[in-house]
């Protein structure tokens, strides 16, 4: 079996996933996945595609995260473990796609417009 090699996405944060069969053995930045999330919460986010399809341990998981916070970090590289896995085996694909693991999450931060305080906030309003 071959490397895997996938792209995961989330506001600024993209994941470059390189999956291999093995121990479950999961490496982001060169720093072990507890040492990097070291919320709980986004540790299970980045597992939670290996628990649907029931494969945990089963892959070895080499990740380059880039840009943005931990959450979208974390949920950049579930997408991309996701589609590694339905590269692995296509039968994976309807319990992912079930969950909403493979749909890119568009929402990006809305941009500041000239006039305003913020993307939509105005200035106080003075009458007087």
């Amino acid at each position: 079996m071959e490397v895997v090699n996938t792209i995961g996405r989330r506001k600024t944060s993209i994941a470059r996933v390189y999956l291999t069969p093995g121990k479950g053995e999961i490496t982001v930045n060169q720093r072990n996945v507890k040492e990097y999330f070291a919320s709980d919460i986004l540790q299970t986010i980045v597992n939670q595609p290996f628990s649907v399809v029931s494969a945990l341990g089963s892959y070895d998981v080499k990740a380059n995260v880039a840009g943005g916070g931990t959450t979208g970090q974390a949920e950049a590289l579930r997408m991309a473990i996701a589609r590694a896995l339905c590269g692995v085996n296509a039968e994976y694909r309807p319990a992912l796609k079930k969950e909403g693991f493979l749909t890119r999450d568009p929402r990006m931060v809305e941009r500041k417009k000239y006039g305003r305080r913020k993307a939509r906030r105005r200035f106080q309003f003075s009458k007087r």
